[in-house]
């Protein structure tokens, strides 16, 4: 159960620093030349710093072993990054931001059954999903080494 915990928590690490690496590092955000330089620098700071919380969130996943604190930190650093992606979702009627950009190559998403959806939407829906079983199985694996170290003693 810990073990498909960690897997799970590893996924949704990937999710937000990985994914977007992949998917920014081009033409369409980090080398767009509609964005202004400075709007650039901020995409770019922005997902190497999500990289390099990645490799941490990893790194406490993996040496953590059965201690389950390391752990739900990792799992807070994926709450945090979906976090800001939903508060800017939720906040672009605001500060004027749209989910595509059909003018610089970025295209709406059309799923086979439901439609049209963001591409992002899509993923990091998938995403937290992946992240909240991963905590229930976290949560559940952490209660069970507990009554086990409580019943050695």
């Amino acid at each position: 159960m810990l073990l498909f915990a960690k897997i799970l928590l590893t996924i949704s690490s990937l999710g937000y620093s990985l994914i977007p690496f992949a998917f920014d590092s081009n033409k369409t955000h980090w080398f767009n030349p509609s964005w202004t330089p400075h709007a650039r620098f901020h995409c770019v700071w922005q997902v190497m710093s999500y990289v390099y919380i990645g490799v941490l969130a990893l790194f406490l996943i993996w040496t953590a072993g059965t201690n389950a604190w390391p752990i739900w930190i990792a799992a807070l650093l994926s709450v945090c990054a979906y976090g800001g992606f939903w508060t800017a979702v939720l906040m672009r009627p605001i500060y004027g931001g749209a989910l595509v950009d059909e003018v610089n190559g970025v295209p709406p998403f059309k799923l086979p059954v439901f439609g049209v959806c963001d591409a992002n939407v899509t993923l990091f829906t998938t995403a937290v999903i992946i992240l909240m079983t991963g905590c229930a199985l976290l949560g559940s694996a952490a209660f069970v080494v507990e009554e086990l170290t409580q019943a050695a003693l």
